[in-house]
């Protein structure tokens, strides 16, 4: 199959963050078919490569053998909530112009990854100018999420997001979704059941594994100056939905202990976070730059326990953070700052410990408890990794969702 992907955020090579399609599409690939991606000229975190100064489209093919195409998006996509609506509105329009332009090839599907749901308006186009099916892929419920967090607030965009919705949802031949809470949703809006097909998110074993094998973590520690401290990892945006401002007010409450929080990514609110830990002259807590993936993991596997954090709201009660399976991959135990189905599968797999979203004193007190008890961790630890090989192995889930396309497909 030749599948022509529109995921906005599609990854570099080695750049850190959501790389589910970057690993997804390496897979296929491996396995005989073809993948081109229609993708922006940015990062979901903010930065933009100097390689496309300039630039309007750019056409390669990344490490995975995957040809990527990167049109144009505003440069001021994360300054401010209207930059972003104006980098979501630029990339569907650019989009549009590579898929004709750029992407001739003979394609069997259109896969189109949302949020934000702007893509989809790029698919529906190539889908009339292509004449192909039209898979969509559901990783977060828009204009639902987009609204809880303030992304969206205009009368106007949030009524034709809605409507819109409900016009891809009918076009789209199948609809993927990440987790059972989306299915359930879809359902009560309407959606046939048979229409909708559970791909979740999944662990990178592959790469975990890989750098496991030899990796000295005493020394990593003793290196970035860890040695010593419980360290507790965020990995992931810093933005108005992660609400980060909790592991500040946290790490403060932990200042009489050798509790270490680091926080790795970047973001609309970085700078303000940044500024709220000099103002309390915390010593406790340290930011990282996003990074490669693989460097990343090697930051988990130093750590005690990993942080999956999000604002308290409803709409995030149906999602799986990321960050989750990156964790579980590593071996290591999770405060699951979010309540909902992410509780669940951290307590399914008894794998880590609940904490109140935005309650920092809860935060505070679950990390002492693993500090008093810290013969949990790896058991913990081992209890994710095993339950993610069982459940959520991208392999596995790879393999599954190419069937999915081949049938509806056709």
């Amino acid at each position: 199959m030749h599948i022509l992907l529109i995921h906005q955020f599609f990854l570099e090579d080695g750049e850190g963050g959501g790389s589910r399609w970057n690993e997804m599409s390496r897979i296929w690939v491996r396995e005989g078919h073809q993948v081109t991606v229609l993708a922006g000229m940015g990062h979901y975190m903010g930065c933009k490569s100097e390689e496309y100064k300039g630039q309007y489209f750019f056409r390669k093919i990344n490490n995975g053998h995957v040809t990527v195409i990167r049109s144009y998006v505003s440069y001021d996509y994360n300054k401010s909530i209207s930059g972003r609506l104006r980098g979501y509105l630029s990339f569907t329009f650019s989009s549009i112009w590579a898929g004709i332009f750029y992407a001739k090839d003979r394609y069997d599907v259109i896969l189109v990854t949302s949020p934000p749901l702007f893509t989809a308006i790029s698919a529906i186009v190539l889908s009339w100018f292509k004449h192909l099916p039209i898979v969509m892929e559901i990783r977060d419920l828009w204009p639902e999420s987009a609204i809880d967090t303030g992304i969206l607030t205009n009368r106007f965009l949030i009524k034709f997001s809605y409507r819109f919705e409900k016009y891809i949802y009918k076009k789209a031949r199948l609809i993927s979704v990440l987790t059972p809470a989306f299915r359930d949703v879809l359902i009560r809006k309407g959606i046939a059941a048979e229409k909708i097909a559970l791909i979740p998110n999944a662990a990178d074993f592959y790469l975990s594994e890989k750098i496991m094998a030899d990796f000295d973590v005493n020394a990593f520690r003793y290196e970035h100056n860890l040695a010593g401290k419980f360290v507790i990892l965020y990995v992931g945006a810093h933005g108005v939905a992660n609400h980060l401002v909790q592991m500040i007010q946290a790490a403060e409450l932990l200042k009489d202990t050798n509790a270490l929080f680091l926080l790795i990514g970047d973001g609309m609110q970085k700078e303000m976070l940044i500024q709220e830990v000099m103002k309390r002259d915390l010593e406790n807590i340290r930011f990282l730059d996003t990074m490669d993936k693989s460097e990343v993991f090697q930051y988990i596997l130093a750590s005690d326990m990993g942080a999956s954090v999000l604002k308290k709201t409803e709409t995030f009660k149906t999602v799986y953070s990321n960050k989750t399976f990156d964790y579980f991959s590593c071996k290591k135990p999770i405060l699951m700052a979010i309540d909902g189905i992410s509780r669940k599968l951290v307590e399914d797999a008894c794998a880590g410990i609940f904490v109140e979203p935005e309650n920092p004193e809860d935060f505070a007190e679950k990390i002492r408890f693993y500090m008093q008890n810290p013969d949990l961790l790896p058991i913990q630890g081992e209890n994710g990794y095993r339950y993610a090989k069982t459940h959520f192995d991208r392999e596995a889930l790879a393999e599954k969702y190419m069937g999915y396309l081949k049938s509806y497909a056709k």
